[in-house]
């Protein structure tokens, strides 16, 4: 933005311009960290549960900051401070989005939101490394997917970007529409739907129309991604937009694949040809997805794909001792959990399979019966060795029965004392639970003990 002037930044947000500005260029990045704050930098004070950022105003024109945006009594506040532009608006986060809004629509760029209940950042990340050969693409970082992430990461894109790639995360009913009024997607992806959240919104059904939330504001010609013989969208496609499909009896269908990682698309009757680096089968239903969304944009890819994957996403570490480590810690539930013991029984090589699983949250009433199903799944994905982690996760180790030698441990510190113990060279290790079990302790410990 450092081609708008102050003025324009103000109408931009709403905002009103509370001090003559002592620069004639706009920012060179918008924070709502005070601690982060740097030279060129717009500050937007948020009030939280605990802290109203707004109280950090002065400290930020003090660090250097290109100016505040703030409620208008810290705007009066922060007048004392060392020259900066003072923007007053009564609602900073509102404020912030409509700045971010406006950008979006300077850059003009093609914009992809992609949501779901899992499998979303993966998506992301596949569809990342489809388009940028192609087009200047900028992909917004991890969990930014929220009311204050994802307008963050749209003002961070540089001029000149062609493609926005923008992850949506959902909470409760209306976040995604709320989040589509910031982005203004050109295409909505919906990876798939699935039992994540229930706790919150009570029903499968009500899930899916928090994720539809996507469809119901996109523009007239724009286009919907979703999965083929999805019968909980149903009731939400629109016949005024483009609607694409993927998945087995849909658009874009998965023609050919072998062991070597090459495989044939089949995207609306054009062939795609792929050499992928990664191999798990269900990231296979991810790249279909991505593949639709690219070629939503006139993005038709080809040839060598490279993904790289974010963080504790299924990340693979052969240790020094010979023990294989999937890191897949960074969140879980029913859908997930399954998939990625299914990888593991397809990938483990000769030695044992070893599941550390644990608690998933969020479930609901039923989270017991969830938890119990992953027991028996890994029982029949041959899990060998079981170690659950978390009092729901005890109905997991209870249906894992006899199938192999399970153990149960109250947290995850007790699973990073015993993990490293029980396992042995060549074992294959699953460390995957809810981010609020924080099981990467397991994963780091397994690690430090390989040296």
């Amino acid at each position: 933005m450092r081609s708008w002037t102050p003025q324009q930044i103000a109408e931009a947000a709403g905002a009103r311009l509370a001090a003559p500005a002592p620069h004639a260029d706009g920012p060179s990045r918008v924070t709502i960290d005070s601690r982060e704050v740097g030279p060129g930098d717009l500050f937007v004070g948020l009030p939280g549960a605990t802290h109203d950022g707004g109280r950090f105003a002065a400290q930020a024109l003090a660090a250097g900051a290109w100016g505040v945006l703030v409620a208008p009594r810290h705007g009066e506040d922060a007048r004392c401070a060392s020259p900066g532009v003072l923007l007053a608006h009564e609602d900073p986060l509102t404020a912030l989005q409509q700045l971010a809004r406006a950008w979006r629509r300077a850059l003009g760029a093609k914009t992809i939101a992609i949501t779901g209940s899992t499998g979303k950042t993966s998506t992301k990340d596949i569809l990342a490394a489809l388009l940028q050969p192609h087009r200047a693409t900028f992909v917004s970082r991890g969990n930014f997917n929220t009311e204050i992430g994802l307008p963050l990461e749209l003002l961070a894109a540089p001029a000149g970007t062609e493609a926005l790639v923008l992850e949506m995360g959902m909470r409760g009913a209306g976040q995604i529409a709320e989040l589509a009024r910031i982005a203004e997607p050109d295409v909505g992806v919906i990876v798939n739907i699935g039992p994540a959240h229930l706790e919150l919104l009570g029903s499968i059904e009500a899930i899916a129309a928090a994720k539809a939330e996507l469809i119901a504001d996109l523009h007239a010609d724009a286009t919907a991604v979703i999965p083929a013989n999805e019968p909980l969208l149903e009731p939400h496609r629109r016949d005024d937009i483009a609607t694409v499909t993927f998945g087995p009896g849909g658009d874009v269908t998965l023609a050919r694949q072998d062991a070597e990682g090459n495989v044939e698309i089949d995207a609306q009757g054009e062939r795609v040809a792929l050499r992928l680096d990664f191999h798990q089968q269900h990231l296979r239903g991810n790249l279909l997805a991505a593949v639709a969304a690219a070629r939503a944009i006139g993005v038709t890819p080809g040839g060598e794909l490279t993904v790289a994957f974010s963080g504790r996403r299924g990340e693979r570490t052969r240790l020094p001792n010979g023990v294989t480590v999937i890191d897949d810690c960074y969140n879980a539930n029913p859908m997930s959990m399954r998939a990625a013991l299914d990888d593991l029984a397809a990938t483990a090589g000769e030695g044992r399979r070893v599941a550390v699983l644990g608690d998933m949250l969020e479930l609901g009433p039923d989270e017991l019966r969830f938890h119990a199903e992953i027991g028996a799944h890994a029982a029949a994905q041959g899990v060998d060795l079981l170690v659950a982690v978390g009092e729901r996760s005890r109905a997991t180790a209870e249906t894992f029965g006899a199938a192999g030698e399970a153990q149960l441990v109250a947290d995850a510190a007790q699973a990073a004392a015993l993990v490293p113990k029980l396992v042995r060279a060549g074992d294959t290790v699953l460390v995957k639970a809810s981010r609020g079990v924080g099981l990467e302790r397991v994963a780091e410990a397994l690690l430090d003990e390989a040296g």
